[in-house]
């Protein structure tokens, strides 16, 4: 009969450096470039066709607004949003910050989005 050993077997942790012996490393990367980096606003393909073939025109304040919004709901769970702003409505990936496509906000008055798990209203 195969019985199971009882004894609690001790893990071996390794010894851990003294406190005064710590070096510090050089990173060519400040935190602050890395989240700017993280935080850069992609625009695919497809977006950009359909950004170009509607006319419509986004400033860079308004991009930068979006792309904060974006990490805002990115933070509160959300992964695909419908941001709707008085010039336009766009459908975004908040895992990587891409624009998917964009509409015309009086086209996106009458269109029914799916997939989408939260929604960003951006008022001028």
């Amino acid at each position: 009969m195969n019985r199971l050993n009882p004894r609690i077997h001790q893990f071996h942790q390794p010894l851990q450096a003294p406190l005064g012996n710590k070096t510090k490393t050089k990173t060519d990367t400040s935190f602050q470039k890395v989240l700017n980096e993280t935080q850069t606003l992609k625009i695919s393909k497809h977006a950009e066709k359909r950004l170009k073939q509607r006319n419509i025109e986004i400033e860079e304040n308004k991009w930068n607004e979006i792309s904060n919004k974006m990490a805002e709901a990115k933070s509160k769970g959300v992964t695909d949003s419908l941001v709707i702003t008085n010039q336009a409505a766009f459908v975004v990936s908040t895992n990587n910050n891409t624009v998917v496509t964009a509409l015309g906000r009086e086209e996106a008055a009458s269109q029914i989005f799916t997939n989408i798990n939260g929604t960003i209203v951006l008022d001028d």
